[in-house]
């Protein structure tokens, strides 16, 4: 049993409130428990120079901890003058997850910025940045109110993993720091699978054991795309 009391295959309590501040087009507090994420979309009419007379739109996003969100005070990287390769890497993956939920050509010269902020963080943050950055838009792109609807699919994350010889769903810090391999799966609604992230920190793994994390996977993604939907479609 884990310390949690949850079984293998099991989320931990998932939450999202949407419209969690007032001034972003779209906003939502995620949490998966003791992780907590707000995520915030911001609507632009214009777009990066490389697209400019395309037509076509754009999804980039911003992610960060904050100061206090983990048990000791993490250093701001504005203070540091530059962004970690962690940062750097995490946000190309949030927005890769977007874009490919997102049909561009019907969006028109207009970009969409997410802003993912963990105000706690305890494992699982991109992850939980994923979920809670596709509400965001979804809520954005509503208020917009446009004739072709460019979010064709709802995008949603999740981490699994190997510890002591066990796959787990979605891990929380404890199990992160000493699992031997960490994976972070991303899909959207239709079955897809938007990429897999999976390392073999301390051990290596067998096939067999990446198809159970993928079906664990697949099922804690689900029971997410039901919450989005709910929100989204409410």
């Amino acid at each position: 049993m884990r310390i949690s009391g949850r079984a293998n295959n099991e989320l931990r309590k998932v939450e999202i409130i949407p419209d969690f501040l007032d001034h972003a087009e779209g906003s939502c507090l995620i949490l998966f428990e003791n992780t907590k994420v707000i995520c915030a979309a911001t609507i632009e009419n214009k777009v990066p120079p490389f697209l400019k007379g395309t037509g076509t739109g754009w999804i980039s996003a911003e992610y960060s901890l904050l100061p206090r969100s983990t048990s000791i005070r993490t250093e701001r990287e504005a203070v540091k003058g530059k962004q970690t390769g962690r940062t750097h890497e995490i946000q190309r993956l949030i927005g890769r997850s977007l874009r490919a939920a997102f049909s561009l050509d019907n969006f028109g010269e207009r970009q969409i910025k997410i802003d993912c902020d963990v105000i706690q963080a305890d494992g699982g943050t991109r992850t939980a940045s994923i979920c809670g950055a596709c509400v965001a838009i979804g809520l954005a792109i509503k208020k917009m109110r446009l004739k072709v609807n460019p979010f064709r699919n709802l995008v949603a994350a999740v981490s699994c993993g190997i510890v002591d010889g066990k796959v787990l769903l979605d891990l929380d810090f404890s199990e992160d720091s000493r699992a031997e391999v960490d994976a972070n799966f991303v899909m959207i609604d239709t079955g897809g699978l938007v990429e897999i992230q999976a390392t073999g920190e301390k051990n290596v793994f067998e096939s067999s054991q990446l198809m159970e994390m993928l079906e664990f996977s697949r099922q804690g993604i689900n029971q997410i795309f039901k919450i989005q939907k709910d929100i989204l479609l409410g």
